[in-house]
């Protein structure tokens, strides 16, 4: 003890000497004393704290039936009541003292278990629960699942898949990223868009993690649907502020999405059929308990039922569009020995647009023919590669090397064919003679990324839980090619590829510091160079957690988040035509510092409530220079840009209970966001324009039936209206320079987003009725969307409603528009 003593003096003297050397370090030296020391300062206080001889637990948890891996369940010796949690694979690594344990495994939604021992040495204990979705609430209380109160996470919200998937769906599709919508703090884009605006940020400003690989576009049907089907999902979380070390590259928000795993046991498959698609999901064993797959896909039927209904053909006229979407996401697992597993996922999906139309007329000399083709088309790919290996009982290694591309391109061409009898030349047969008149134009964009991660969990005892790990992305950006074609020749314009590489290395511990009080601290390091110019963000971590009582807590937080990536949205349009651009010279990292304050409470075990304060600053936010926008060729993207500073500051509360027979939640914010640019609405501060004040959600699931299998959901939500920017006059006047006497309209705009739109409220309802069958289990589900037909504002234009003759002016009034009202839908589900 006294040599312990002794090494840890001089470690202290070192840990002076280094915070005194920092400023002389350069990045390099910096982090390599910095980790050195780190995690020698950690096993140095533990050692100093033993006193009787210890050994680690450490194994598996999964699901007894799909083997899948159950993420965040939780162990502890009922003993003392020391535990810890599984990673996202499943592993969890607990040391005790020697001695009798008594220790008990759990999971929302799940039967708990017990193992009792005489720990004498390190021991590996793989244990499968057994689920149920009906579980009594006094096997829950058994259960004792890690509650919301004794985690140092805070502004994270984990949605169990049986829920999403009983939440009423749009036109008979669940949509994992519409239910995040219905989270305090979320709110989507507008009508039927999936996509998501966190505390107050944008799209791009979202870290989508599909099995680890980032996602950049994440919609289908222009934004309607989410790229995610539910039947592979495994696992979901989302995280709003507390950001530990780990996640970076993004300023707003952590979307983690888990794929299943595939069943090691037995063949099972599920699927369904509604009015816009339909989708299938197989998965089992190749090699049982070794080697298991997993495939699901989901494609729509609009394309067989709109040329119906859009085509038409008259004598002159033929005209037909058509339009789908698919999505195929794949997944093997195979383990090679009790310490070594590998994971290969994919994921492949694109929406398809087209339309075509054929003209063509004749006289006795002449034959026109007339045809045009429009043709839009984006899509993602993502791979990952994943292999885990245990070094020990107390440090797991997970290396992952992902590849992963969004693209949009666009199409369009005409061609005129003019076919006649040449009256110049006498001849018998006549001379037929043909002109062609042909232009087409196509646009290409996208972003593609080649990754390699590293990835380790360290647990030397029950008060330290060590994450540590370094990354580097090559992007490759194509800000947008255009190509064009005529009769003549062929033309290609636009910016070249830009390449740039991003690093990135973090260092958490999650930390027990006494009985009541824990923490996790951690720093994120990330860089990005691109042509000859290089940016460095530090940015450190920090969460704490005090129990107040056992069952209620007070937490805190801070973050500082980077991001080198951004979207140029044009909000005109509703069509998926963003540019992804990289951090260049002209163009800085986009930045925010976040703090955030609450109280989280359990009751009775399965009922959680929490009440969360937040304050966001932004800087290099994003908008379009007045004037420009997506289709500008003229200027180089940096031209089209300008960048200024954000604000969003707020209250969120959420309820929810998440077992029993009724289930579902409750969620509220109270919210403030602006932006202020020095170019911009006179370089005051303005309303962003998914500013909402109050947004309210309300989202119930009750099981009904003998055997409590049938279900009733409902969703009810609110919203204050969004922000937009409105004329609030007209004048008349003469043109300058140019003397006509007409008099020219112009417009007097105001201030920017100054007019908010009427509020937004909606009610969905479904019920399913459940029937078990000898080859499986069917559903019958029956939904309606916006179920009292609110006519719920899209967008406002400005229209003339009276013309006064007598000054040749006119009056204008603004008319909202909608999109959808009242929609019934009905889909029919399997399982096998």
């Amino acid at each position: 003890m006294v040599q312990i003593y002794n090494n840890f003096f001089h470690l202290s003297h070192n840990i002076f000497n280094f915070a005194s050397a920092i400023n002389r370090m350069s990045f390099f030296n910096f982090m390599r004393h910095f980790i050195f020391i780190f995690l020698l300062t950690i096993p140095a206080i533990i050692a100093i704290a033993q006193r009787a001889p210890r050994y680690t637990i450490s194994g598996f948890m999964r699901d007894s039936l799909t083997t899948e891996s159950l993420i965040s369940a939780t162990v502890y010796n009922k003993a003392n009541l020391v535990g810890t949690s599984t990673n996202s694979f499943g592993f969890y690594s607990l040391t005790l003292p020697e001695g009798k344990v008594e220790l008990v495994y759990s999971y929302v939604g799940y039967h708990a278990q017990t193992v009792s021992l005489n720990l004498r040495r390190d021991t590996v204990i793989n244990v499968s629960l057994s689920g149920t979705l009906h579980l009594q609430e006094v096997t829950v209380t058994a259960g004792r699942a890690l509650r919301i109160q004794e985690s140092t996470q805070m502004s994270a919200i984990s949605v169990p898949i049986t829920q999403i998937k009983s939440m009423p769906a749009f036109l008979g599709e669940v949509d994992v990223l519409k239910v995040l919508q219905l989270m305090p703090g979320i709110q989507s884009g507008g009508e039927g868009s999936s996509g998501l605006y966190v505390r107050g940020g944008g799209p791009d400003q979202n870290l989508i993690l599909l099995d680890g690989v980032p996602v950049y576009n994440a919609s289908h049907l222009f934004g309607f649907f989410s790229i995610f089907n539910a039947d592979a999902v495994n696992s979901m979380e989302i995280i709003k502020g507390g950001f530990p070390a780990r996640y970076g590259g993004r300023v707003s928000s952590v979307l983690d999405i888990n794929l299943k795993e595939g069943n090691m046991q037995k063949f099972h498959g599920e699927g369904a059929v509604g009015i816009v698609s339909g989708k299938l999901t197989l998965e089992g064993p190749i090699i049982k308990d070794c080697t298991s797959f997993i495939v699901s896909g989901r494609r729509t039927f609009i394309d067989a039922v709109a040329p119906r209904l859009l085509s038409y053909t008259k004598s002159k006229m033929n005209y037909n569009s058509g339009y789908y979407f698919y999505d195929l996401t794949a997944k093997i697992n195979h383990r090679f020995s009790a310490n070594d597993r590998i994971y290969l996922s994919a994921y492949m999906g694109d929406d398809k647009f087209s339309s075509k139309d054929k003209w063509q007329e004749e006289d006795s000399l002449n034959w026109y023919v007339n045809k045009t083709n429009a043709g839009l088309k984006w899509g993602n790919i993502t791979t990952a590669f994943r292999w885990n290996h245990i070094f020990n009982p107390k440090l797991f290694g997970n290396t992952t090397v992902t590849y992963s591309r969004y693209r949009y391109n666009t199409s369009s061409e005409r061609d005129f064919i003019h076919t006649y009898i040449d009256t110049t030349i006498i001849a018998n047969p006549p001379v037929i003679q043909t002109r062609r008149d042909y232009y087409g134009l196509w646009f290409d964009s996208g972003i593609q990324d080649l990754s390699v991660k590293v990835a380790f969990d360290y647990l030397p005892s029950p008060d330290h839980y060590v994450r540590f790990g370094a990354g580097v992305i090559h992007h490759t950006f194509n800000p947008g090619v255009t190509a064009t074609r005529d009769t003549a020749q062929k033309r290609e314009y636009g910016a070249p590829k830009v390449y740039a590489w991003e690093y990135s290395a973090y260092l958490e511990d999650d930390m027990k510091l006494t009985e009541r009080l824990k923490a996790n601290i951690g720093l994120h390091w990330s860089a990005f160079g691109v042509d000859s110019k290089y940016y460095q963000v530090w940015q450190p971590r920090i969460s704490a957690r005090y129990l107040i009582t056992p069952q209620l807590s007070v937490k805190a937080a801070y973050s500082r988040m980077a991001q080198y990536i951004h979207l140029l949205t044009n909000s005109t349009i509703g069509l998926p035509t963003d540019l992804w651009v990289p951090t260049t010279e002209l163009l800085r990292p986009q930045k925010s510092n976040q703090v955030a304050i609450g109280f989280a409470q359990n009751f009775r075990e399965d009922y959680e409530i929490s009440l969360e304060g937040y304050y966001k600053t932004m800087t290099n936010v994003m908008e379009y220079i007045e004037g420009a926008n997506y289709f500008d060729t003229g200027n180089s993207c940096e031209k089209k840009i300008l960048q200024g500073d954000g604000r969003s500051y707020g209250l969120e509360l959420f309820a929810q209970k998440k077992t029993g027979y009724f289930t579902g939640w409750f969620g509220y914010t109270l919210s403030w966001t602006d932006r202020v640019f020095d170019e911009l609405n006179n370089g005051k501060p303005f309303p962003y324009r998914y500013d909402r004040r109050h947004d309210l959600s309300i989202a119930l699931i009750k099981r009904f039936g003998k055997e409590k299998k049938h279900e009733l959901s409902c969703v009810w939500v609110y919203g204050t209206g969004n922000s937009v920017t409105l004329p609030i006059g007209i004048y008349y006047a003469k043109k300058p320079v140019i003397k006509l006497d007409d008099l020219c309209r112009y417009y007097d705009f105001g201030e920017r987003n100054s007019y908010r739109m009427s509020a937004y409220h909606r009610l969905d309802l479904s019920v399913a009725f459940v029937k078990q069958k000898k080859w499986g289990e069917r559903r019958w589900i029956m939904g309606v969307y916006n179920a009292y037909n609110r006519k719920n504002p899209f967008y406002v234009d400005m229209e003339v409603f009276h013309w006064n003759q007598k000054n040749d002016t006119f009056l204008y009034k603004f008319m909202q528009y909608s999109l959808f009202p009242i929609i019934p839908s009905l889909s029919y589900q399997f399982k096998f």
